[in-house]
């Protein structure tokens, strides 16, 4: 998912405007709750204001009032929010965010207020994404399957065998068929792109495919570190690529997604991995006559499994309308809401009913691709591993970096990633 930076100044007026929103109008009989969205796509915002407004003209009782907040800085800002007693009643979030909060208390368990028809149109495997403990700590309502933007017209000239959903790449085949690109291509090009400023949920949720799963939950309920031979398979592919075969460059491994499509759009590369929601940025930006088609990612001993951490609503736990709250979700997360919102950012539902919408299967931008992928989400692997922020930042994210570069070996990040990593989790896991 793309993100936009928030500024100090920002969050601070973010944190006034929410304050001051919750307390106005408390004695005229009004329910007031504040929705905090990071919805920032002009689409995606359009929809969700649009709902909201809906939701108001036909409850004069209960006012929601959206407030916008920013992927960039969510965490932190929510962190103050709720130290300072003036967390939004709703939540906007993404699952892989959700544990701390959660088992500190500061969100609401929804069990009790789910109703039936939400919890039977969201899939099992969807809901584990946000049960923490006993608990169910959010809503899971979008979700976004990484996929690989592809030139078309460089696939078709290439002669290389073009994978579907029902016959993919495995993660070998794809690293020969880079190599044949590559060759056809000629010098100063590359077949692939990896963009990977944020490197470790591609090397986790991808990793899924081939059989990783990185974390591992002991009998006595805490989490271990173990890089096995599965979870090599997908970052010894991204290396090979980069370091020994150069079908990939160096210079994309910094990079935001965004950053790459320049040089996609100029030929330069010939496929770049990306979330799903990207294409609308292609749509937009793609120069007339661009020629470019969504294929799945590469397949491995599971198949196209791959790890996913669903955008989210949750309720705050010192809300005090939280029956009012969920009404409004189940609102928000009608069917039809809920394909109105996915298609506002360009992700997918996780809803049955809405995913089923036949507007999510038409061939046009890919999205019939994505909709196939969908039916082989899971929860990404650090879904309830407390202190994965903590490991992310400061073990995994600079391990994978170093590695991608060449500047490190396998048994280097293996072993960052399991003794550096283990030291991190257990500070979180003590009793």
């Amino acid at each position: 998912m793309r993100r936009r930076v928030l500024t100090v100044t920002a969050v601070l007026a973010l944190l006034l405007t929410g304050c001051t929103a919750g307390n106005e109008g408390q004695d005229d009989g009004v329910v007031r709750l504040r929705f905090q969205s990071l919805a920032w796509q002009k689409e995606s915002v359009d929809a969700n204001r649009q709902l909201v407004d809906e939701w108001n003209a036909a409850h004069p009782g209960i006012r929601i009032d959206y407030v916008q907040g920013s992927w960039d800085s969510v965490h932190d800002q929510l962190l103050t929010s709720f130290e300072g007693g003036e967390a939004p009643d709703i939540i906007h979030d993404a699952s892989d965010d959700l544990a701390d909060f959660a088992y500190g208390g500061d969100l609401a368990d929804l069990r009790p207020l789910l109703p039936e028809r939400l919890r039977a149109d969201i899939p099992a495997s969807s809901w584990r994404t946000t049960t923490f403990g006993e608990g169910v700590y959010g809503v899971p309502f979008l979700q976004e399957p990484r996929v690989i933007i592809a030139n078309r017209k460089i696939l078709d000239s290439s002669g290389v065998r073009v994978p579907t959903p029902s016959k993919p790449w495995s993660w070998a085949e794809f690293r020969q068929i880079t190599r044949d690109l590559t060759r056809s291509m000629g010098p100063g090009r590359y077949a692939v792109a990896w963009p990977l400023k944020e490197p470790v949920s591609v090397s986790l949720n991808l990793g899924l495919s081939a059989g990783g799963r990185l974390f591992h939950r002991e009998a006595d309920g805490r989490v271990t570190v173990r890089f096995t031979e599965a979870d090599a398979v997908v970052p010894g592919t991204i290396h090979d690529q980069v370091v020994d075969d150069r079908t990939a460059p160096r210079t994309t491994l910094g990079s935001g997604g965004s950053d790459t499509l320049p040089g996609f759009f100029a030929g330069k590369y010939a496929m770049v991995p990306l979330g799903f929601a990207y294409r609308q940025q292609i749509t937009q930006q793609a120069p007339e006559g661009f020629e470019w088609t969504v294929l799945p990612a590469p397949a491995g001993s599971a198949g196209l499994t791959q790890g996913v951490s669903p955008q989210t609503l949750s309720i705050s736990e010192d809300s005090p309308h939280k029956k009012e709250a969920m009404a409004f979700l189940e609102f928000l997360l009608r069917p039809e809401n809920m394909v109105r919102l996915a298609r506002g950012d360009w992700m997918l539902p996780t809803g049955t009913a809405a995913l089923a919408d036949p507007s999510l299967h038409t061939a046009r931008d890919g999205w019939a691709t994505g909709a196939a992928v969908a039916e082989r989400l899971s929860p990404a692997p650090a879904q309830s591993v407390r202190g994965y922020p903590e490991w992310k930042d400061k073990v995994a994210t600079p391990a994978f970096q170093e590695y991608y570069s060449g500047a490190i070996d396998a048994a280097e990040l293996r072993r960052r990633l399991v003794e550096d990593g283990n030291r991190v989790l257990a500070r979180y896991q003590r009793k």
